[in-house]
């Protein structure tokens, strides 16, 4: 059994839909976050971490919005920007800007003890990544669903928040990061 190593069990239903109820479970497990200015160094140490606390294959993610004209922050900060500062905040800063574009990315890092094809290796545990992106632009807050900085992402006309959560789960960052690993993995 694959383990999804989240507290968020949004996740887990998104990551069932790509790999089946069969091949994935949760685990509650709070990891060490490193900092770093990308996500997959992020997500590639907590995939270590975890596997070494779980003791099976796992998977973690790490996501984040990046604003073009702030070079790409919040990016790794995300979720410390949008409890920080707030998501309102993020759109007063980006409503002045004349280019709004942006992208939900997500990296979801695997690891099973064991050498994977295209490794992150730092000498420890290799982990393998897949990336999911999204492009959009920052507006101004629009929608009652989803969460974090859903309500000024815009896709296509329309904000991830005013987006039912399987239409939203069918562009997400995650679905197409979760997508690239569920052809991978079943492959293998």
């Amino acid at each position: 059994m694959l383990q999804y190593v989240t507290t968020n069990p949004g996740k887990l239903r998104e990551a069932k839909s790509y790999l089946g109820d069969e091949t994935i479970d949760t685990y509650d497990y709070d990891y060490p976050e490193i900092q770093a200015p990308t996500l997959e160094p992020i997500a590639a140490a907590g995939a270590r971490d975890a596997y070494r606390e779980v003791g099976e294959p796992v998977v973690v993610d790490d996501a984040g919005l990046f604003i073009d004209a702030f070079d790409g922050f919040p990016g790794p900060y995300s979720s410390f920007v949008e409890t920080t500062m707030g998501v309102d905040r993020v759109w007063e800063l980006a409503e002045p800007l004349s280019d709004r574009s942006a992208a939900f990315r997500c990296v979801l890092a695997y690891c099973d003890g064991e050498a994977v094809d295209d490794p992150v290796d730092d000498g420890d545990l290799p982990v393998q990544c897949f990336t999911g992106v999204v492009d959009g632009e920052i507006v101004a807050p629009r929608g009652d669903g989803g969460f974090g900085y859903d309500p000024i992402f815009e896709h296509d006309g329309a904000t991830f928040a005013e987006r039912t959560a399987a239409e939203k789960n069918e562009l997400s960052h995650r679905g197409r990061a979760l997508a690239a690993f569920a052809e991978w993995y079943q492959q293998r």
